[in-house]
């Protein structure tokens, strides 16, 4: 992912979680952002929409257990602009697509709890109590996802 590219993706992030939710900017930037893989979509004219990224490997295994063969999908945001319009479901996929070309066999990742009809409408399945993050109540879920 180019430089440009990748300050687009912090861009979305910084306007939504700490514009509009209020998340402390040193929370929203971490280590993880230098080996994640990243996707961004952008509107026809190059205008950045949304944003997801995935951790997998040692970077993951904190977040999902310590399991090699899952990922960690995070940082999941889409501009205010274009909610309701099937991005933030193409950022998921396409997450899970990188995943699978990783050979991951699942993805997790921790939902605010006001998203997780949107994450199990994506196959997502909740598990293990509610807990706060950022402040905010989260849940783990997880897919299942196949090998390419």
């Amino acid at each position: 992912m180019e430089e440009s590219d990748l300050q687009a993706c912090f861009q979305v992030r910084k306007d939504v979680f700490v514009g509009e939710q209020n998340v402390p900017e040193d929370l929203e930037y971490d280590t993880y952002d230098a080996t994640a893989v990243h996707v961004l979509a952008v509107a026809a004219d190059g205008t950045a929409l949304g944003t997801g990224r995935l951790l997998h490997g040692a970077d993951a295994a904190g977040k999902t257990g310590g399991d090699p063969a899952v990922g960690s999908l995070g940082r999941l945001a889409v501009s205010r602009e274009a909610r309701g319009l099937g991005v933030g479901a193409a950022l998921v996929r396409a997450i899970e697509d990188e995943a699978r070309a990783l050979g991951l066999a699942a993805v997790d990742l921790h939902a605010q709890t006001h998203a997780l009809g949107f994450y199990e409408r994506l196959g997502y399945v909740a598990y293990g109590p509610e807990f706060p993050d950022a402040g905010m109540p989260h849940r783990a879920m997880r897919r299942e996802i196949r090998p390419a």
